[in-house]
């Protein structure tokens, strides 16, 4: 173990890595510091830039970027009384007094100085805990993988907050999703509709990138909140000195909350949404004095962010032994680790040993350098807020449809990033979970290969071997929680219908689960014809898809509706007002008009990358969007598109030699695409 670690250590000092890490640190802070713009986009627009890297490169570069987002995204919390993610949510009720106050730079220091601790903390529990797991691990079989794969995808229950069946029936259609392409056993082609893209399944990237990237931008789009006044007086440095000897003296604070951050982490279902405000009402219930607390107390700075950083290092817990991911953004860093040739589970903790024990330093060092740059650069770093929308979301959209085009290099990855884009915007619009999406696309894979390994090895004498059936046992529960409280709440409406007290209720969000049925009728339809082997599972996802979805309908439209008290006692309610909290002065019909005019952007810039080829096009797209649609000056939109193009071309035609695809205005012209190789 010694000399893994010890081996770790010298592939992550290798100074080509470090440079690679420190500018994953400064891209995450970056991203931090910009409202929506959190670890979960980071990972989903860096995951196609690791592919021409070595493992520990990949990985320094992803956790670098991922573990520091939730060291800066408290600035904005504290600047402007906005999260820049929403585990810095709880931040916001000191941290913003404090600002306002004049104490800005003092909340600053304490919270680098408890970010620091706290992931350093989080890092050290994975360290400690492999020597722990590994004899553990070794003794699970594929029978024990197949019954946490099971375990994982029931989970989407608790990630689902206050609509647990919305969960599942997403990750049955995530799950569905996988199996698309050609069955490696047989070779029968599942749902390709005779398209070759999808014969080699669905890529995770372009699909991941639509989901979470493309909705955050159109809200921004939407609401222009990217655009943020505040006063940035007030950090001088000096100051922040103050903070951190505040940290240094309530040492027995982080502590506990970094242990209650690392150990919840560790916990799936947990989220930082979470983890913070349990962390904070510890501080509330344990410190003495705290009639200043949601008032500018400093301890609760601290106490919020320790536990936010420590949770990184217990989020990879399961995600590395168990493959089951504690959140939504290791739900997309076991979709690296599987794009990079490492299966979660026992091989990280024996044959990769090394390469878990580099995460664990990948960690360790990512916290230290970000609390340091972070403590000599809060004024610089707080002006990221201050981009305007209009130079913000053509730019991280143009990355956004590059980094698809690198899944598999085809032009059916940029229609998946736009038509995955438009089904999370309105899944984020009517309250549906996404990350289960891309849980159950992700977990396919790995669930069909353990279902027939352990079918062959084991057969039906797999439920008997203790692990399986306790973990199955937990997962049967998890799933039967939310379908009784469902058919309670069902059947108490029914006998209100009976007495003509109450009637079914018609929203977009039964409209959509009712198409999103339909689909899932449709593609078992499909399946009647295929051989028993290469169906099993996806009649399997698609008939507890049509269970879990029929459940939602009920319970969209015949469900009692919560009293006004029962919805505000929830705690993710209260979260989704500070984070969600509607732009000022712009009324639903406005809002509507951005919406609809986002899309038909991107569905244009779609058509001009087709035409003119994808850099030309693209190019030519972000001047657009940028000039007539935000209302930049001519000469701003041009000089973003301008720099825009010459830094893809150098770093996608020149450095990596990426082969573009072939446009109409290559095949009208043909000596165009001989000459510039772009069309």
């Amino acid at each position: 173990m010694l000399d893994a670690a010890w081996s770790a250590l010298l592939l992550i000092m290798d100074p080509m890595r470090l440079a690679i890490m420190l500018g994953g640190v400064v891209l995450g802070l970056a991203l931090g510091v910009i409202p929506g713009l959190g670890g979960i986009v980071g990972l989903a627009l860096l995951i196609p830039a690791t592919y021409h890297m070595d493992a520990p490169s990949a990985f320094a570069l992803l956790l670098g970027m991922a573990s520091v987002t939730t060291v800066s995204d408290f600035i904005p919390a504290v600047l402007f009384g906005v999260p820049g993610t929403v585990g810095a949510a709880a931040t916001v009720l000191d941290g913003y007094p404090m600002a306002q106050k004049g104490q800005a730079a003092r909340a600053f220091g304490a919270g680098y100085t408890a970010s620091l601790a706290g992931g350093v903390f989080g890092a050290l529990l994975l360290g400690l805990a492999i020597p722990v797991l590994r004899p553990l691990v070794l003794y699970l079989g594929s029978a024990e993988l197949l019954a946490f794969c099971l375990f994982g995808l029931s989970m989407v229950a608790v990630l689902s907050g206050k609509a647990p069946l919305r969960g599942l029936f997403v990750a049955c259609l995530g799950l569905m999703l996988s199996m698309i392409g050609s069955d490696p056993e047989t070779g029968t082609l599942r749902w390709t509709f005779d398209t070759l893209y999808l014969w080699d399944h669905l890529p995770l990237v372009p699909v991941t990138l639509g989901l979470f990237a493309v909705p955050e931008l159109a809200e921004m789009a939407v609401r222009r909140s990217s655009v943020t006044r505040a006063d940035l007086a007030g950090l001088s440095r000096s100051s922040q000195w103050d903070g951190v000897r505040d940290a240094l003296r309530s040492w027995r604070l982080i502590l506990r909350c970094s242990a209650l951050g690392a150990l919840l982490g560790a916990v799936p279902g947990i989220g930082s949404a979470v983890i913070d405000w349990i962390a904070y009402g510890h501080a509330l219930q344990t410190e003495k004095n705290t009639e200043g607390f949601g008032h500018g107390d400093v301890r609760g700075v601290i106490a919020a962010e320790s536990s936010n950083n420590a949770k990184e290092g217990g989020h990879l817990v399961p995600t590395i032994a168990f493959g089951v991911p504690a959140g939504a953004s290791m739900a997309l860093l076991l979709s690296a680790f599987l794009l990079h040739g490492f299966t979660p589970g026992p091989d990280m903790l024996t044959k990769h040993l090394d390469i878990t024990y580099s995460i664990v330093w990948t960690l360790t060092l990512s916290h230290i350098m970000g609390a340091l740059i972070c403590l000599c650069a809060s004024g610089l770093f707080a002006r990221f807020a201050l981009i305007r929308v209009g130079l913000l979301v053509p730019a991280v959209l143009a990355i956004v449809m590059l980094g698809g085009f690198d899944g598999s290099q085809s032009w059916g990855d940029i229609y998946a990033v736009a038509g995955f884009g438009a089904l999370g915007f309105v899944m984020k619009q009517l309250g549906w979970p996404r990350p289960p999406l891309i849980l159950g696309l992700v977990l396919g894979a790995m669930f069909e290969r353990y279902l027939f390994i352990t079918q062959e090895l084991f057969g039906w004498s797999a439920l008997a071997r203790p692990v399986v059936a306790v973990v199955l046992a937990g997962s049967l529960w998890v799933i039967l929680r939310p379908v009784l409280a469902a058919t309670r709440r069902i059947l108490a409406n029914r006998a209100l219908l009976l007495q003509g007290r109450g009637r079914p209720r018609l929203t977009l969000s039964v409209g959509f689960a009712a198409a999103l049925l339909a689909v899932v009728a449709a593609g078992l339809v499909l399946s009647l014809d295929w051989p028993s082997h290469a169906a099993i599972v996806p009649q399997a996802a698609g008939f507890a898809a049509l269970l879990f979805g029929t459940g939602t309908l009920l319970t969209e439209a015949f469900a009692r509706k919560r009293s006004p008290a029962e919805l505000a006692g929830e705690i993710g309610l209260a979260i989704r007002h500070v984070v969600d909290t509607p732009a000022s002065g712009m009324d639903q019909v406005l809002g509507h008009a951005r919406a609809w005019r986002f899309f038909a952007w991107l569905l244009a810039g779609v058509l001009l990358m087709c035409a003119l080829g994808l850099l030309p096009g693209l190019v030519l797209a972000v001047l657009l969007i940028s000039w007539l649609e935000f209302g930049e000056r001519p000469i701003v939109a041009l000089a973003l598109a301008a720099g825009l193009g010459l830094a893809f071309f150098l770093l996608f035609d020149r450095l990596f030699n990426l082969p573009w695809p072939e446009a109409w205005i290559g095949d009208v012209w043909p000596w165009l695409r001989d000459a510039t190789r772009l069309v």
